[in-house]
């Protein structure tokens, strides 16, 4: 077995890079395998207007340093860029006001701040601010967001505040998603600071305008899957595209894979695996190894759908509604979850787009009914851009729009979500030289996928055996490509 890989990682996805990158860093040779033609998976790039843009995530949370510490590790603390001042604003169904500056996933710090006031209203802020005189309890397993907010808080905050934020980072429920999932953290806060707000304050840390709690990166966040993609590279490790695996298997002290690289069936051969694929994928190979595995509650995902807009509108150089809008479920009219305003959040962006042109991205789908179809765009996009942002949008502002379909990226943190990750990881424990990782075991979010991938690498035991530095050998010219 001397020709034997060192580690193969299935998926070239945010984790699967990740992972691979954190390999290199610990003396290993990773081999990245990618079913599709494109690496990233949500953080992958489109053209739309004539303008590379995000086709998914297009910021990073600033309260957990997961993703600034690997960007400052790739090398690029320079590209680092902040939105510009304006808070998002929130569409709820008493009206549209917006977002408190110090919320932290629409929970406010400051029940009775005067902007909270003008979203919640007078009686609204004291049953919030009554969170502060109530006693604080230990968080049970199982709770939920949605049930926290409701008891500490009352029904004003979680419809009007929570609802919206949390549908639009979780496209879900907040009486759905699981705590212990969402926000591992958020119970030790709440518990040391004796109210919700405080624990929402602890979450926040200090950040500015609501909706600034977020960085980005000039150029767009899918340069970080380039940056990425060229250490790996550079260290020695190998990434190919085109490249599904059908197969997975242990066998005399080894790992064997079979897979299709470029049409062309493969077996290959290696000491160690890391599984990043998506979550069906990652289901598919590893339901024979892991049969104690609680899959139906730790493998559910959520469909999002994104429509991106560039418009000619002098009328939006006003930035309406800041950098953009978060809408409740409750509200009638609108189909959209969020809108984002590219141009006025990012300043290379608008920057890039030029004079009067605007960017403007729509997300459908919040983990229950079906989402919107293609035959519904771009029409069903610029009424709701209309509305939301009080300025009237026809086809003959439009530019360009682009659709993108997310059928499985979100995963479903519902109550036991937790556990059933943790019967996954524990199983694959007992399996040497396994790891596991990706979305749907970390949770929404850049930094959650970030921090688990690269934990889940160094924790990957060394074994020192020498290994191939060219693992994949050529048949016939141009049977396999390399993204180099």
């Amino acid at each position: 077995m001397d020709k034997a890989l060192d580690v193969l990682v299935i998926g070239g996805g945010a984790s699967g890079l990740a992972a691979a990158f954190e390999l290199t860093r610990n003396g290993r040779t990773p081999t990245v395998l990618e079913a599709g033609p494109l690496l990233g998976g949500a953080v992958r790039r489109h053209r739309v207007g004539g303008l590379d843009l995000d086709a998914g995530a297009e910021s990073f949370a600033i309260a957990r340093p997961a993703v600034r510490t690997l960007i400052d590790d790739l090398g690029m603390a320079e590209f680092v860029v902040t939105p510009e001042p304006g808070s998002a604003w929130v569409r709820f169904a008493g009206g549209q006001a917006p977002l408190p500056v110090a919320s932290w996933l629409g929970i406010p710090s400051r029940p009775f701040a005067r902007d909270v006031r003008r979203v919640i209203g007078v009686t609204g802020s004291l049953r919030a601010a009554a969170d502060r005189a109530m006693p604080a309890r230990g968080v049970a397993a199982g709770t939920t967001l949605g049930f926290l907010v409701r008891q500490r808080m009352g029904s004003r905050v979680l419809r009007r505040l929570v609802e919206p934020v949390v549908g639009g980072v979780h496209s879900a429920n907040p009486e759905d998603l699981e705590i212990a999932s969402i926000a591992p953290g958020l119970p030790a806060n709440f518990l040391t600071a004796g109210s919700l707000a405080g624990a929402a304050g602890a979450m926040r840390g200090a950040a500015g305008p609501a909706g600034s709690a977020v960085n980005g990166l000039r150029g767009g966040m899918f340069t970080l899957i380039d940056v990425l993609a060229e250490k790996i590279t550079q260290a020695g490790g190998h990434i190919w595209t085109h490249s599904p695996v059908a197969g997975l298997w242990r066998e005399e002290n080894f790992w064997h894979v079979s897979a299709i690289i470029n049409g062309v069936a493969s077996q290959l051969t290696a000491r160690s695996v890391v599984v990043a694929a998506p979550a069906q994928a990652a289901q598919m190979l590893l339901t024979p190894l892991l049969p104690g595995a609680n899959w139906p509650a730790a493998a559910l995902t959520t469909g999002v759908l994104l429509a991106t807009l560039v418009v000619n509108k002098p009328e939006l150089n006003c930035s309406p509604r800041g950098s953009g809008m978060l809408v409740s479920a409750r509200v009638g009219g609108v189909s959209a979850k969020a809108l984002t305003h590219g141009t006025a959040k990012w300043a290379w962006l608008a920057e890039a787009a030029g004079h009067n042109q605007h960017v403007l991205r729509l997300s459908y789908g919040r983990g229950s009914g079906d989402l919107p179809t293609a035959d519904q765009f771009p029409r069903l996009a610029l009424a709701d851009a209309s509305d939301l942002l009080g300025v009237a949008l026809g086809e003959a502002d439009l530019r360009d729009v682009a659709l993108t379909e997310w059928a499985a990226v979100q995963p479903r943190t519902a109550p036991g979500h937790a556990a059933a990750a943790d019967t996954i990881r524990e199983a694959a424990q007992h399996l040497p030289g396994l790891a596991v990782t990706g979305a749907w075991l970390a949770g929404t979010g850049l930094a959650a996928v970030i921090d688990d991938a690269r934990r889940v690498a160094r924790d990957l035991p060394h074994n020192s055996t020498s290994s191939s530095r060219n693992p994949i050998q050529l048949e016939e010219d141009g049977a396999y490509d390399e993204l180099a």
